[in-house]
């Protein structure tokens, strides 16, 4: 694993990085979980701005400015939920979270950038599957970044993404 990609386990809101990402939902509304405690760091004015933007589709990405909190910037991403019968291709989706949110980032010159475990959550993939794509979309893209931080809420996802990852 590269050394530019680090494994950490703590309140993402907190991290002084050019972006962090939130798990969204299509709607881009204040949720609860990750995405309320970074609406409720960030502020109203974050509200106000993803209104603007109104939606995102399921493996896209967006971007906002992260007003109050020590971040930048917030990418936007949403991921699919792995009980909905409808989505056939839920793991290239995923897998778009990671890729899309990574391309807007470039496109924006972020240079670290911290994600949370996207979609292994309420919406219910596995954290293996979860981690082997973002490191997967990660280790294509290490070049431009100085930092990607994968950060881990749980005792759980943290013991996860801390084994040793082999592609």
């Amino acid at each position: 694993m590269s050394n530019k990609i680090e494994v950490i386990k703590t309140d993402i809101t907190e991290l002084e990085v050019d972006a962090i990402v939130n798990a969204s939902n299509s709607s881009l509304l204040r949720g609860g979980g990750v995405c309320g405690a970074i609406f409720n760091k960030a502020g109203f004015e974050l509200d106000e701005e993803c209104s603007k933007i109104g939606h995102c589709d399921v493996g896209e990405a967006v971007i906002t400015k992260g007003y109050k909190l020590k971040a930048k910037n917030i990418i936007h991403t949403v991921a699919p939920q792995w009980l909905d019968f409808r989505l056939k291709n839920k793991e290239e989706l995923l897998r778009n979270c990671y890729k899309n949110s990574l391309k807007i980032a470039i496109e924006n010159n972020i240079r670290s950038i911290a994600f949370p475990c996207i979609g292994t959550g309420i919406y219910k993939c596995s954290i293996e599957l979860g981690k082997q794509l973002a490191f997967e979309e990660a280790n294509k893209v290490i070049d431009y970044f100085e930092k990607i931080y994968f950060v881990c809420f749980s005792d759980k996802e943290y013991k996860i993404y801390k084994e040793e990852y082999l592609p």
